[in-house]
């Protein structure tokens, strides 16, 4: 899982130049919203030159669109991975990943509809993750942007999904603290990633996101304790309890450690 996924306009040669040293764990090349309609096409063929080069994921127009269609025609095959923006149904999945055959998929959830059928459409093979896209749910919820007026929809993709998500953009670029509020409240419910929008984010949320030494040494004395105990419950020095579930959570969190700590 990435902790941080980069967001830039498909139609903007320079910023495409940039991203790729941003250092984000992934870069999204957008096709969607931050492309004005008449720069479509120019977006479809700089992303399919950049792509030759670096692997990115590729967020496209909405589903079943002609827009999608084209988008699908020009990248389909070479993204290292699509993301569907405003899914509602596994249909919509379905219809993407015939057009992009063997890429992972990250769907949005956008829409009160979506997710009520955040399940099912995390259930569709190739769905990789669900991310929750904040700005348009808030919109079609006429909801506020804090924490607590999302939190049913976030809890929602984290079980929906098993293996959690990423969470939406924080669109305030000058507010580092809400920023990683926002990010640490979102590790509370089970997300492991958020998206950024400029690259001077990706350091909070790399801050977050990652186990610290208090997180690592924990684990490792659950899990050495755990194994020291032939898989048998058992209490730690601290009073802590732990059986086969803590042991598990401790072996993800050195396994999250251990592969972000490769080159």
């Amino acid at each position: 899982m990435d902790r941080s996924y980069l967001f830039a306009p498909g139609h903007n040669e320079k910023l495409l130049s940039k991203v790729f040293d941003a250092g984000a764990d992934a870069v999204m090349l957008d096709l969607e919203d931050a492309v004005p309609i008449d720069h479509k096409d120019t977006a479809r063929r700089l992303v399919a030159e950049v792509l030759v080069d670096h692997p990115a994921w590729v967020r496209v127009n909405a589903a079943g669109t002609d827009l999608c269609a084209a988008d699908l025609e020009a990248v389909g095959r070479v993204a290292h991975g699509i993301r569907i923006p405003k899914t509602e149904s596994p249909d919509d999945v379905r219809w993407v990943a015939e057009r992009a055959p063997g890429r992972p998929i990250i769907c949005a959830i956008e829409s009160a509809r979506g997710v009520l059928a955040a399940y099912d459409i995390a259930r569709v093979p190739g769905v990789r993750h669900l991310a929750m896209g904040g700005v348009d749910l808030q919109r079609d919820l006429s909801a506020g942007n804090g924490n607590l007026q999302t939190l049913y929809v976030r809890s929602q993709l984290v079980v929906a999904s098993r293996a959690a998500g990423i969470d939406s953009v924080y669109p305030q670029l000058d507010d580092e603290t809400g920023l990683r509020e926002q990010a640490q409240f979102a590790l509370s419910l089970g997300f492991v990633g958020k998206s950024a929008i400029h690259p001077r984010q990706r350091t909070v949320l790399h801050e977050v996101f990652t186990p610290n030494d208090e997180e690592i040494a924990w684990a490792q004395e659950v899990v050495a304790a755990f194994d020291s105990a032939g898989g048998a419950a058992l209490q730690l020095p601290s009073g802590e309890f732990v059986d086969v579930p803590v042991a598990d959570r401790a072996k993800r969190v050195l396994e999250l450690a251990a592969s972000l700590s490769k080159p």
